[in-house]
C-alpha cells in the first residue's frame, strides 16, 4: 500500500525538485551578473525529468561483481542535472555572460511552474484523502 502511495506522488516529488535545483542554478546566475568571466549555466528541465523518470524505473537493477578487481557501480542520483552553459545573448567585454533580462524571466517562469507543481501535489493528496474518507 505504501509502495504504491509513493509513485503515486513520484513524478510531482520528482518535478518539485528538479524545479528547486533549477532555482538555484539562476538564482546563481544572478549572483554572478558581475563577476568578470563567470558564464551562465542552466540545464534542460524536460529532459532531465524524463532522465529521471527512467532511471526511477531502472533503480532496481543491481550490478554484480565477478571479480573483486571490478569496480563497484556507482548509485546515480536520478535528480542530477547536466548543467550546461547558456548561448550568450549579448557579449560582455569581461567575459560575463549572464544576461540579467533572460535571468529574471525565467527565475520568474520557474517559479511560477513551482507554484504550479505545488498546487498539483496539493489536489493529488486531496483527493486522496476524499477516496480513504469515503470508504
Amino acid at each position: 500500500m505504501l509502495s504504491n502511495i509513493n509513485s503515486y506522488f513520484a513524478f510531482n516529488e520528482t518535478a518539485m525538485k528538479l524545479r528547486a535545483t533549477r532555482q538555484e542554478v539562476i538564482a546563481s546566475n544572478i549572483a554572478n551578473a558581475d563577476t568578470p568571466g563567470y558564464k551562465a549555466r542552466d540545464f534542460d528541465f524536460a529532459a532531465t525529468l524524463k532522465g529521471a523518470g527512467t532511471a526511477q524505473r531502472n533503480a532496481n537493477i543491481n550490478m554484480n561483481r565477478t571479480d573483486s578487481r571490478h569496480l563497484a557501480g556507482n548509485v546515480h542520483n536520478e535528480l542530477e542535472a547536466a548543467l550546461m552553459y547558456r548561448n550568450d545573448v549579448q557579449p560582455s567585454i569581461d567575459g560575463n555572460t549572464v544576461d540579467m533580462n533572460t535571468e529574471m524571466s525565467n527565475f520568474t517562469d520557474n517559479a511560477l511552474r513551482y507554484q504550479a507543481s505545488l498546487t498539483f501535489l496539493q489536489q493529488r493528496i486531496t483527493g486522496l484523502k476524499t477516496a480513504l474518507q469515503s470508504q
